[in-house]
């Protein structure tokens, strides 16, 4: 399990989650359906419709992957925090019952209220 409350993935961008669906297709639940994929340094954050799953890339190859599984129905709150003037980061934090906080940090160009939304319609 990824250690969230000593770190936070920063810098995600956008990625294309075809190739990430493909990799994750053995993991994921009958009529679970990637939403919005995201890609830092090596490490990456998807959105399903079911959870939000967290991949740690470790070693010198990359072969080996910690995949995280954060369910929305765990989520408690959350909070987005747009791109600004002269802070170019958007920021997502969401408070999960029995894990705590975790924060993703994304790259100006990603809507980060688009993310929000998708959210919003998976725990409301």
């Amino acid at each position: 399990m990824i250690d969230f409350q000593n770190g936070v993935f920063v810098k995600l961008g956008p990625s294309d989650p075809t190739p990430i669906a493909a990799e994750l297709a053995p993991i994921l639940v009958e009529g679970e359906r990637v939403h919005l994929s995201f890609k830092g340094m090596r490490d990456s954050v998807v959105f399903t419709n079911k959870r939000l799953i967290a991949i740690n890339v470790q070693g010198l190859t990359g072969k080996k992957r910690d995949y995280s599984s954060l369910p929305y129905s765990k989520i408690q709150a959350w909070s987005i925090e747009t791109a600004g003037r002269f802070d170019f980061d958007a920021e997502l934090e969401l408070w999960f019952s029995g894990l705590g906080k975790v924060r993703l940090d994304f790259k100006g160009q990603v809507d980060i209220r688009t993310i929000g939304k998708l959210i919003g319609n998976y725990v409301l």
